[in-house]
């Protein structure tokens, strides 16, 4: 900022005047000749909104919400955005609509809420409409209807709002509020992937993964996810490891496999931490590690991933990067069991036929056997088949425990088409 320019500036605002403190403020925001300073901004912009001016009442109420020059104050913010939002001021009315569905700074009220957004929407907010489409879609503060949710992301939608645009493309995918179709569904979902936006180019390369409403193309789907896995997409980035690993559309390449489960990994993805558990147990595209393997099988087992849970188990009965011990082998079973684990239901039968980590017991042998025979478990149907013909036999057929492979591809199939959600 000119010297000169910033001296008349501080001295018209010194005087009072609204203009001169606002545009002092919005320099001070941007670092106009020099670095930004958001405590000063954050003075002017307090001068001009205390008179009155909505566009500073707003961008007061931002730096609050963002704690950009002050420590963050969610009550402050809602104040700002109040005021500013009686005067009309757009965003601010979306910003206060928000505020009043999370209760953030002031007490929950989603039907006030609907009334500032609406006010918003109806003045062509495309978030205000983003966030209306929701609330229809959730029932949130208003009666649920997929099509209102609908006609609202079409608003903004056809005002480019690319979250809007994705969401769209959803309801037409699943037939939602909008006939189904797969064709529009496809074109809403590039439209949002072309602006950048990491759902619609997740949503969209699955539309080229199982060809619905574009033709089947497994190249065009990678190129998609790698976008969003590029981004920084968790689920995406676990795409991309499935399609290195199995080779979808790409050399198969298990060292890429491993790279890309292992950003997913790190971010939480549980499916991700099971498959790149496995890729050390087995040793593909990393140095085999049974410890490492039990570390990051343990994550994914700790967020109830049932193939993590079974895969511990497994390292437990066979004493492989742990000591061997039964009795836990006998609890991930369990826990990978009741979340309908097939291997892991014929396991636990194994265990309770033959006493394994659990006092013999043929009736709880039967019954997990039963599960897993009804999960087209054949080791599992034969042993049940065993044990009704011979009650008095000691020793049953299988194995005690099945060992940790890399998850088939039905393992680790594409997750369902997403409904984005965000907020201004």
């Amino acid at each position: 900022m000119n010297k000169d320019i910033r001296h008349d500036l501080i001295e018209q605002a010194n005087a009072g005047s609204i203009a001169a403190q606002y545009n002092l403020a919005v320099m001070y925001t941007q670092g106009m000749g020099g670095e930004p300073d958001h405590e000063q901004a954050l003075h002017w912009f307090t001068k001009a909104a205390e008179q009155g001016y909505d566009m500073a009442q707003y961008n007061l109420g931002v730096m609050y919400a963002e704690g950009r020059g002050t420590p963050r104050d969610d009550a402050l913010a809602a104040h700002w955005y109040r005021k500013a939002a009686e005067q009309g001021h757009v965003m601010a009315q979306c910003s206060l609509g928000v505020a009043l569905i999370y209760g953030l700074g002031v007490e929950q009220d989603r039907v006030e809420a609907v009334q500032w957004l609406y006010q918003a929407a109806e003045r062509g907010c495309t978030e205000a409409q983003y966030n209306l489409g929701l609330m229809h879609s959730d029932g949130i503060g208003v009666a649920q209807s997929d099509a209102k949710a609908a006609e609202w992301f079409l608003k903004a939608a056809e005002l480019g709002y690319d979250k809007a645009q994705c969401n769209l493309g959803m309801l037409y995918a699943e037939g939602r509020g909008v006939p189904q179709d797969d064709v529009r569904a496809a074109q809403w979902f590039y439209k949002a992937a072309e602006q950048g936006c990491p759902d619609g180019q997740f949503n969209f390369g699955l539309m080229y993964s199982f060809g619905r409403g574009v033709g089947k193309d497994e190249r065009k789907a990678a190129k998609w996810f790698r976008l969003a896995a590029e981004q920084g997409d968790a689920t995406a980035q676990c795409k991309m490891g499935v399609i290195y690993a199995h080779g979808r559309g790409v050399q198969q390449d298990d060292v890429e496999a491993a790279k890309w489960y292992r950003l997913a990994a790190e971010q939480g993805d549980a499916m991700s931490q099971c498959s790149l558990g496995v890729m050390y147990a087995a040793g593909r595209g990393v140095e085999k590690d049974d410890a490492e393997a039990h570390q990051w099988l343990l994550r994914a087992a700790q967020q109830q991933y049932p193939m993590a849970q079974h895969a511990l188990g497994v390292m437990y009965a066979e004493g492989r990067g742990v000591p061997r011990n039964e009795e836990q082998a006998l609890l991930w079973f369990r826990r990978a069991a009741e979340r309908g684990h097939a291997k892991a239901l014929y396991n636990l039968g194994v265990m309770y036929a033959s006493g394994i980590g659990v006092e013999r017991d043929l009736s709880m042998a039967r019954r997990w056997y039963r599960r897993a025979a009804a999960q087209g478990n054949a080791k599992a149907r034969h042993n049940l088949d065993t044990l009704n013909a011979m009650e008095r036999t000691a020793m049953l057929s299988g194995v005690r425990a099945v060992s940790c492979v890399v998850p088939p591809p039905e393992a680790t199939a594409p997750r369902p088409l997403r409904l984005t959600r965000r907020n201004p």
